[in-house]
C-alpha cells in the first residue's frame, strides 16, 4: 500500500463518494500520513487538506445540434427508422390532418367565392370519401369543375339564344 491510501479509502467513506473523487493536498503529506483514523481524516476534511473533486459534467452540446438538425429532418432516413410507417404515425393521424387540410382549402375557396355552395357541398363529400390523395389533386379537379362550369353555362345561354330565335320566328 502507499502513503495515504488507507487515508484515501476512509476519506471516501467519510465525503461519501469514490476514492479516484478525493483529492489529497501533495503538500501536507506529512500530516496526511500521520492520520491513522476517521476522526482525524474528518478533521483534515474541515481544515480543507482533503477535498471532494466535483463530478465531470458532460456537454450536451452535441446533443443540442443533432436535436436541432433533427427539427430540419435530417437523420430520419430509412437507417434510422425502428417502427413501421404506420408505428412512427398512425394512419389515422395521417387521415385527421389530410381531411384538415381539404376542409381548409375548400372553406377559404367558398368564402372567396371561388367555388360556390353546391360545389363546396360535392367536394367536402368527395374528400371524405377519399376521392382525393392530396391538396394538388383537390386543387385540380377544383379547376377542372369550374372550366366544366364556365363550358356548361354557355352551352346553356347558347341553347336559350336558339330557343328564344326559335320563338321570334313562330
Amino acid at each position: 500500500m502507499q502513503i495515504g491510501d488507507l487515508q484515501r479509502k476512509l476519506a471516501s467513506s467519510i465525503l461519501k463518494c469514490g476514492k479516484r473523487k478525493v483529492w489529497i493536498d501533495p503538500n501536507e503529506i506529512n500530516e496526511i500520513s500521520i492520520a491513522g483514523n476517521r476522526s482525524m481524516i474528518r478533521k483534515l476534511v474541515n481544515e480543507g487538506i482533503i477535498l471532494k473533486k466535483n463530478p465531470k459534467l458532460h456537454s450536451s452540446y452535441r446533443k443540442k445540434v443533432h436535436r436541432e438538425s433533427k427539427k430540419k429532418g435530417k437523420h430520419s432516413g430509412i437507417g434510422k427508422r425502428k417502427g413501421t410507417s404506420h408505428a412512427r404515425t398512425s394512419e389515422s393521424v395521417k387521415w385527421r390532418f389530410k381531411q384538415q387540410v381539404f376542409r381548409h382549402l375548400l372553406k377559404k375557396y367558398r368564402n372567396s367565392e371561388k367555388i360556390d355552395k353546391h360545389l363546396y357541398h360535392e367536394l367536402y363529400l368527395k374528400s371524405k370519401g377519399n376521392v382525393f390523395k392530396n391538396k394538388r389533386v383537390l386543387l385540380d379537379y377544383i379547376h377542372a369543375a369550374k372550366q366544366e362550369s364556365i363550358v356548361k353555362k354557355s352551352k346553356d345561354a347558347q341553347q336559350l339564344a336558339r330557343q328564344k330565335k326559335k320563338k321570334k320566328k313562330k
